[in-house]
């Protein structure tokens, strides 16, 4: 039987959390398996866990290459999403445990610990393959973290006035958008961000991007789904001269000079989904579909 090599990430973690971090180490220990731990659980964890042998932990993803199978991620959405930097086109195989509210990314629940661990041993789990969208622009302002899970986003810099995003998808000019911002979402971004701004919600597994206006001047201006083998070129003018863009929960100031070219990334990432869940399912649960929530 394969032996389980398992990293586990969180951030932010409670005291009162802790009892499902300890019951993950104990069953990871009692199949004799190799962990990896982030190294924000070093305060949490000093002096009350007992291993059996040295905790080790990790803090960058060159640690986790050739030495983890699976990255547990502890805690919400948000959490998961910062996974992604750690991950990256290693292969590595996520589970998330929902520690938080919502839970569409990290949906299994944390009552289901011991379940994921027999299901690993067994090898009886669904892989979950999601898009991600990739930024090129001419001063590389993310470096190699530039992908995302969810969305790329670009906001104004201040509350005082619009900004107007020029968008052209495959070199033919979609619309200049006047707006607070604007959004490219994933099939997965489809039920974060993009559906505050009346976006519509895409099956993960369509091939599509979903661009959206934030808070635009021109209310006929609705959200548009375009193939995921798009290529977007994006021009911003702003009265400051600059605009913030992000990458799921990582931003940048940009400049208006900058042209942004938006496109699939060449690697996917993989979520574990326990065998009786699905999209439907999750966005049923999530979102109340079919609950009658007069009372």
């Amino acid at each position: 039987m394969k032996r389980l090599r398992i990293a586990i990430f969180g951030k932010g973690f409670s005291e009162e959390h802790f009892p499902y971090l300890k019951q993950l180490i104990d069953l990871i220990n009692q199949q004799h398996g190799e962990i990896l731990i982030h190294h924000s659980f070093r305060e949490i964890l000093n002096g009350k866990i007992d291993s059996g042998s040295e905790i080790q932990f990790f803090s960058n993803h060159t640690e986790l290459l050739g030495r983890v199978d699976y990255l547990f991620s502890l805690g919400g959405d948000g959490t998961l999403l910062d996974t992604i930097t750690l991950v990256r086109d290693s292969g590595i195989l996520i589970i998330g445990i929902n520690l938080g509210r919502m839970g569409f990314l990290a949906s299994i629940p944390k009552e289901n610990i011991k379940h994921v661990i027999e299901s690993l041993m067994s090898g009886h789990y669904n892989i979950d393959k999601r898009t991600l969208l990739k930024l090129d622009n001419a001063e590389n302002s993310f470096g190699d973290l530039n992908f995302a899970l969810n969305e790329l986003s670009i906001h104004k810099q201040n509350n005082s006035s619009m900004i107007t995003i020029h968008v052209w998808v495959n070199d033919l000019f979609l619309n200049a958008y006047w707006a607070d911002g604007l959004l490219i979402s994933t099939p997965t971004g489809s039920t974060g961000y993009s559906l505050s701004c009346n976006g519509p919600i895409i099956d993960p597994h369509l091939q599509s991007f979903v661009i959206s206006p934030i808070a635009s001047h021109n209310l006929t201006v609705r959200p548009i789904v375009i193939p995921d083998t798009s290529v977007i070129r994006i021009r911003v003018e702003s009265r400051d001269k600059q605009y913030f863009v992000g990458l799921d929960s990582r931003s940048s100031l940009f400049d208006s000079s900058n042209e942004l070219i938006v496109k699939k990334e060449s690697f996917n990432i993989s979520l574990l989904q326990e065998t009786d869940d699905n999209f439907f399912a999750t966005i049923r649960k999530k979102l109340l579909w079919g609950s009658d929530i007069r009372n």
